[in-house]
């Protein structure tokens, strides 16, 4: 079975170097060490869909990421993705998120963008063990009062708990807004009843105004202090253990050595795991009394 994930994840990985050239099976299947046929059959079972709506619906998120961030014509992008022709492109587009590429380009709106999860890092994730501790980084910084756009799961506490929930595209969505998306664990005042505890959501600011996509809501948050804990650089497939490191730090440190208790009215605010930089996660404090 770690054979065949691994397979997969070599298709995944493919698809996102080569995204804007001609991607056929027959590549898929160079890379993954199968024939065409049972490549094929792998990446819909352990992907869920085929190869050609994968790829499909990450060249649009990614079309649409570029829209969003720069000067750049519908034409041009649409080749440089990979697609056969503007009016597919455009057709796809609108398909797929309600508007024309044009129309976004001008006004951006929160898009439940595609998010490519690797099926290494999910499948193999409770398999992995780094071999030695790493060192924490604490830092103490201020956060200003913001707005927080968030989607609530039910009983969630966990990042995989809501996604079961809520499902993993709410990220995606999230991401369309331009800031770096976050998952909360709200303390008990900000939870309303019958749901979760972790939620995803995107910080803005004070003044953000844009639309709420139907199934999420704004929440207001004061300006506070936070201890941001940061671990070292890690093979992304060992976010499992880059994660528990911090959170093992996090549940030792004692913030009076810097004059400090914390901060339960606030919450705690974890980032994506990203390997190269470490993974993140930021608790409130307040000054002593």
């Amino acid at each position: 079975m770690e054979e065949q994930i691994l397979a997969v994840q070599r298709m995944q990985d493919y698809i996102e170097a080569h995204l804007g050239e001609e991607l056929g099976l027959a590549d898929l299947a160079r890379v993954s060490m199968y024939s065409p046929w049972y490549s094929y059959r792998l990446f819909v079972r352990w992907v869920n869909m085929t190869p050609a709506e994968y790829i499909r619906r990450l060249r649009l998120s990614r079309s649409a990421l570029r829209l969003r961030d720069g000067q750049v014509k519908v034409a041009e992008l649409a080749f440089e993705l990979g697609f056969g022709s503007v009016d597919g492109y455009q057709r796809a587009f609108y398909r797929a998120f309600g508007c024309n590429p044009g129309e976004y380009a001008r006004a951006p709106v929160p898009l439940w963008l595609f998010t490519p999860y690797g099926v290494k890092y999910r499948e193999l994730r409770k398999e992995n063990e780094m071999e030695n501790a790493k060192t924490v980084f604490v830092q103490l910084v201020e956060k200003p009062a913001r707005r927080v756009l968030i989607r609530r799961g039910v009983a969630a506490r966990d990042y995989f708990a809501y996604c079961e929930e809520v499902g993993c595209e709410v990220w995606g969505l999230l991401t369309s807004l331009g800031s770096e998306p976050v998952s909360l664990w709200l303390p008990e005042h900000l939870i309303a009843p019958g749901t979760s505890e972790y939620v995803q959501g995107a910080e803005l600011a004070p003044g953000w105004d844009g639309p709420v996509p139907e199934g999420f809501e704004i929440l207001e948050l004061p300006a506070a202090s936070y201890l941001r804990f940061q671990g070292e650089p890690f093979a992304e497939e060992d976010y499992c253990a880059a994660i528990e490191q911090v959170q093992g730090a996090i549940g030792r440190y004692d913030p009076a050595a810097l004059g400090y208790v914390w901060d339960d009215k606030n919450p705690r605010i974890q980032l994506e795991p990203v390997g190269e930089r470490g993974y993140i996660e930021l608790a409130a404090v307040k000054k002593k009394p």
